[in-house]
């Protein structure tokens, strides 16, 4: 099967990082993959050029030098340390949400999108500690998000800038519809993942729970033909419309030192207590949701535990089995 141009780039960049010495031209012709077709001397002169010069327009530092032991001979390699990004450091938070990305888009159509995503990070010199930091969080359920074919398209389509139909239910009781809908982007909230885009039936911008969707996700339209209006904010739409102001109640949560910053984030710290040999701190929540809260608490594992009251402690408890018990099938 014919190499593609951007296979027989990566193949050249590849052979070029791997040494640092100089690599002639006919060498480069023998060992990389894409130029066997060339077919002619001239032809692969003519495809060498090119593509360095398109490795130069990217940026890549593409050196010329003498070869040793050839008479003279010219040839290619690219300064690695011109190459490599300096070193990239990651908070805390910020590393322990890759690893946690990657567990939750752990599936069969999302999973080698994932690994690739650490792949380049760590490429890139960022440590991520995934199995430290995913250890202490507990897999978000795949039925939150919805139908992984469904947000498989959504996203290609919202990339593609295209058109989507789909049938949705707007609650788990009332009928399904067919929805005809210029996605602008896909956003969390509560645990809950929604489209936001404007429907064209109803001339309106709408919010629809990725989970009410169906997997049959029609794209249509000219490419390039949708995009999100510069002063459209997606999390406010859906904050807004998926939200309560309303707070149902308080809880009293304890959190490990250096863990749990989200919770810590919206609560008020009463008091410093250790449990067992870890130390950690008190908190107080307001509680608007507490399905919302449930997850919220049960998604850092042994970081937070709930003290009162005794109802959300129990619904956290059980959240916990119930993941433990999916991961096992």
């Amino acid at each position: 099967m014919a190499i593609t141009k951007v296979e027989r780039l990566m193949n050249l960049v590849i052979c070029l990082l791997s040494t640092r010495q100089f690599v002639t031209a006919e060498r480069i012709r023998d060992s990389v993959a894409g130029y066997g077709d060339s077919g002619s001397d001239e032809a692969f002169s003519r495809m060498f050029e090119r593509d360095k010069n398109e490795l130069r327009d990217l940026g890549v530092p593409l050196e010329t030098g003498m070869v040793i032991g050839t008479g003279g001979a010219e040839g290619y390699r690219i300064n690695r340390d011109a190459y490599e990004l300096p070193d990239i450091d990651l908070s805390r938070e910020e590393s322990a949400a890759v690893a946690v990305a990657v567990q939750l888009w752990e599936s069969p159509e999302l999973t080698s999108a994932a690994q690739s995503a650490l792949l380049k990070l760590r490429a890139a010199g960022i440590q991520v500690d995934q199995d430290e930091s995913v250890a202490a969080v507990t897999a978000v359920p795949a039925r939150t998000r919805g139908s992984e074919p469904a947000l498989g398209a959504l996203l290609a389509a919202i990339d593609a800038g295209r058109s989507v139909k789909f049938e949705h239910r707007s609650s788990a009781t009332d009928p399904v519809t067919a929805r005809t809908v210029e996605p602008w982007g896909v956003v969390t909230f509560r645990g809950r993942w929604y489209l936001v885009g404007h429907d064209i039936d109803r001339d309106d911008i709408r919010t629809f729970r990725l989970s009410r969707i169906g997997d049959d996700v029609t794209t249509f339209g000219r490419a390039g033909s949708v995009s999100k209006p510069d002063d459209v904010d997606l999390q406010s739409i859906v904050e807004r419309v998926a939200g309560t102001a309303e707070v149902n109640g308080t809880a009293t949560v304890w959190i490990v030192d250096d863990g749990a910053t989200e919770i810590r984030r919206m609560g008020t710290v009463v008091e410093q207590r250790d449990v067992g040999a870890r130390r950690g701190e008190v908190v107080v929540i307001p509680v608007r949701s507490w399905e919302w809260v449930t997850r919220l608490i049960a998604g850092h594992g042994a970081d937070a535990l709930v003290l009162d009251p005794p109802e959300l402690r129990a619904d956290v408890i059980t959240t916990l089995r119930t993941a433990v018990v999916e991961g096992v099938r």
